[in-house]
């Protein structure tokens, strides 16, 4: 995944109320058990193929965090990019999401606090159907370039 993705480094002033940033992926079952490896998460709802097909959806789902993930790979890579300190997030989980899914993170900056350097973003994530399957804000702090 981080050899797709290029860091770009933007000040604070060339960042405008109302620009977008998106980056796709497509979850894979070894982002899943990674995922569980690093996190301790090892419900098996995530895991194991004949829990799942028990459960409400039927098959394995992706890790809620683990998706949500690809914003907190925008906002450092693209928008605002580096030197953002992520302060908070808010997250909805709105639909599962499955191994072989592929995923667009979606950021718009909303407003900017220029005094302190605080940038508010929308926060959305879109499977390959166009379903919004997590949605938040997030709010982060410019740093001073280097």
């Amino acid at each position: 995944m981080v050899s797709n993705y290029k860091a770009l480094d933007r000040s604070y002033e060339e960042i405008l109320v109302g620009e977008k940033a998106s980056l796709s992926k497509v979850i894979s079952e070894e982002d899943i058990v990674c995922f569980s490896k690093i996190s301790g998460d090892i419900n098996p709802i995530h895991l194991d193929e004949d829990f799942a097909k028990k459960s409400l959806f039927k098959k394995k789902i992706a890790h809620g965090i683990l998706t949500s993930s690809l914003i907190s790979a925008v906002l450092g890579t693209k928008l605002p990019g580096i030197n953002t300190l992520y302060l908070s997030q808010t997250l909805k989980f709105l639909a599962p999401v499955f191994i072989g899914d592929e995923l667009t993170s979606v950021v718009q900056v909303m407003s900017k606090n220029d005094d302190k350097r605080i940038i508010q973003l929308k926060t959305s994530i879109f499977n390959q159907e166009n379903v919004e399957v997590v949605t938040g804000e997030a709010v982060v702090k410019k740093l001073k370039e280097n």
